[in-house]
């Protein structure tokens, strides 16, 4: 299933400040764009404007080539698979219950959820037997963050959203789901919009990089491309690696 994205002249302004200034970007369907940025820079609000979060001062954000305020915003978060930092996951609810909740909701039946969600866990390296009725508070930082990562999968979305998903874990850890990332990445070939301050995080999983810098998009490049930016704020970043 496709997915087509674009931001068409968008501007957002909080208070009298520009958090986006005039956002022209259309996003290919099946590529990894990472929104790279410092603090600030406005990558998280452009995410956010996908799923309907926000909504644009100016200018149209499109999915499916349909502006996000003419969509059916339950219908429009329903087909988003959506991972942020803290994950999010519902606490009163077991590992099997938290990754079934998009399905269930979506009328799907019990047995076809079962199925979907043990294939899930085995895929996200959660053995089902082990963990389908632990509860959050039963697992570390890691295991929850893959356990987002099933979730957002479950109802087999057109889009992903990553709003820096590994940014509190440790640096094992964290290479290790980017790993995993990438292995889902070259499975499904979802069109996916991955969040990060960290280039070297970028360049790892991006097969686009968007970098942003007081809201405007300074560069959008290739991995192999972004390296040879001139720009000083592109240098800013690579000098960092």
């Amino acid at each position: 299933m496709s997915v087509t994205l674009e931001f068409r002249d968008v501007c957002y302004c909080i208070g009298g400040n520009l958090v986006l200034d005039n956002l022209n970007l259309r996003i290919v369907e099946g590529c990894t764009l990472v929104l790279l940025g410092r603090s600030g820079s406005g990558k998280t609000t452009a995410l956010k404007m996908l799923n309907g979060l926000l909504f644009p001062s100016g200018g149209q954000v499109l999915v499916d080539d349909r502006a996000t305020t003419d969509w059916d915003l339950i219908q429009l978060r329903r087909s988003i698979g959506y991972v942020i930092q803290e994950v999010g996951l519902f606490p009163h609810f077991t590992i099997g219950e938290n990754v079934a909740l998009v399905p269930r909701l979506k009328g799907w039946p019990p047995d076809r959820i079962a199925a979907r969600v043990s294939e899930l866990l085995d895929q996200v390296g959660l053995e089902p037997a082990q963990f389908l009725d632990r509860y959050p508070r039963q697992l570390s930082g890691g295991q929850r963050q893959r356990v987002g990562v099933a979730r957002a999968l479950a109802a087999e979305p057109k889009l992903l959203l990553f709003d820096e998903p590994f940014g509190a874990l440790d640096p094992v850890t964290r290479v290790e789901l980017q790993d995993q990332f990438l292995a889902l990445r070259d499975r499904l070939r979802k069109t996916s919009i991955f969040v990060t301050h960290d280039v070297r995080e970028a360049l790892r999983l991006g097969t686009e990089i968007a970098l942003l810098h007081r809201g405007r998009l300074e560069v959008l490049a290739t991995p192999a491309e972004f390296v040879k930016s001139s720009g000083p704020e592109a240098r800013a970043f690579l000098s960092t690696l």
